[in-house]
């Protein structure tokens, strides 16, 4: 149970997941099978994505995507610097190089197509975007600079599930969803996404080519599963490639199918505390709440206040504490880790002007109207900037 009186995320959990953990437990089939084969159709649907893989996390399926595109040792890969560390972990794991590229401005905290083109360099080999709190990033033109430098596009899509890319030009990819629009795409299941699961995630590609790597090297790089064998389809197997233990289990599919079956709703629920959010504080003097306008296309994962100043945001995160509100930062730079120090740049400084100043609130789809007000008054308590 949580301590906190309003937490930073909470689970839309009732009897449907009890049920499909209940179906799963009395069918005696624990690994890789019906529960894991049906999510990913259903998951495919949703996407109008012709595969999707269901991994063990996030993490995995970003490790997956590289190896699946050949991204090794000597190759480097474009990717954001605020972001969550399992891109650049997984970049390192391969051997290649992560290259970080700062946000657009604190407004719009995505990577910046423009600070892109002025990384590639001959041994460029990929970009990874992040659509970050559910927002998309300027697909239309991070899909022409990466087709004309042959490079290839993944989409870390941890935040976005259920969102659909929208260009007010209506521009190619507008109407496609996030994550089914690059070469390749992850997305997390872990416990305070908007599909949460515990652990879990899922790969998703229409490429017939990647799809056959991942699907090899998911699990061993056995040529059939347990399952197949189970049911008849074959009688033993072959190693064609080395591979990993990424699979799935039964039990976080079945909870991941009935909560992507409440997606839209409980996006939609997220994006109207969003706008609560923004219509109640827009009084605080020189505060501002990234992407204005787009909140009827997000995924409403995260609401981010930014502070006037980080001795704002640290004295907010002061009393909101001291009133029972958690709150978080999505996310410290990754060049300022100590474990990344050998790529540090001075070439982010919007990334970490918006690290200093930035307050993760709480949001998540059974948030009440009344703590969203609870939230917003401390906020509102602090002295206005002059």
């Amino acid at each position: 149970m949580s301590s906190w009186n309003i937490p930073l995320s909470d689970l839309d959990y009732g009897p449907e997941e009890e049920a499909a953990v209940l179906r799963v437990l009395r069918s005696k089939w624990l690994s890789m099978g019906p529960e894991v084969q049906a999510f990913e159709k259903e998951f495919a649907m949703m996407q109008s994505a012709k595969h999707a893989f269901a991994v063990s996390n996030a993490t995995a399926g970003l490790h997956l995507a590289f190896l699946a595109l050949g991204i090794g040792a000597g190759d480097e890969v474009i990717q954001p610097a605020l972001n969550f560390v399992a891109t650049a972990n997984m970049t390192v794991a391969t051997g290649a190089t992560p290259v970080f590229a700062d946000i657009i401005n604190l407004d719009e905290p995505t990577i910046d197509f423009a600070h892109i083109e002025r990384l590639i360099t001959k041994r460029t080999k990929a970009v990874v975007v992040m659509h970050y709190g559910g927002n998309l990033c300027r697909m239309a033109e991070l899909l022409e600079l990466c087709r004309n430098h042959k490079l290839a596009l993944i989409e870390d899509a941890c935040h976005a599930v259920g969102a659909a890319y929208r260009d007010a030009k209506r521009r190619p990819p507008h109407g496609l969803m996030a994550g089914s629009i690059g070469d390749i795409s992850a997305f997390s299941f872990f416990a305070n996404k908007n599909i949460a699961t515990g652990e879990g995630g899922m790969v998703v590609t229409n490429r017939d080519d990647l799809a056959g790597r991942i699907r090899l090297l998911r699990s061993h790089g056995m040529t059939t599963l347990t399952w197949d064998r189970h049911e008849g389809h074959a009688s033993s197997y072959d190693v064609a490639t080395n591979g990993y233990n990424y699979r799935l289990d039964e039990l976080h599919a079945a909870i991941g199918r009935v909560q992507l079956s409440k997606l839209a709703t409980n996006n939609e629920r997220r994006r109207r505390l969003l706008a609560s959010y923004r219509e109640r504080l827009k009084g605080l003097e020189h505060w501002l709440i990234p992407f204005a306008g787009t909140d009827g296309d997000n995924s409403g994962h995260l609401v981010v206040a930014v502070a006037p100043t980080a001795e704002d945001r640290c004295d907010a995160v002061q009393k909101l504490r001291e009133s029972g509100i958690q709150t978080s930062l999505h996310y410290p730079c990754i060049p300022d880790f100590n474990g990344f120090a050998r790529w540090k740049t001075d070439a982010v400084k919007i990334s970490r002007e918006f690290t200093s100043r930035a307050i993760t609130l709480p949001i998540f789809p059974t948030m009440s109207e009344a703590q969203v007000n609870t939230v917003c008054s401390v906020m509102e308590s602090r002295p206005k900037q002059g």
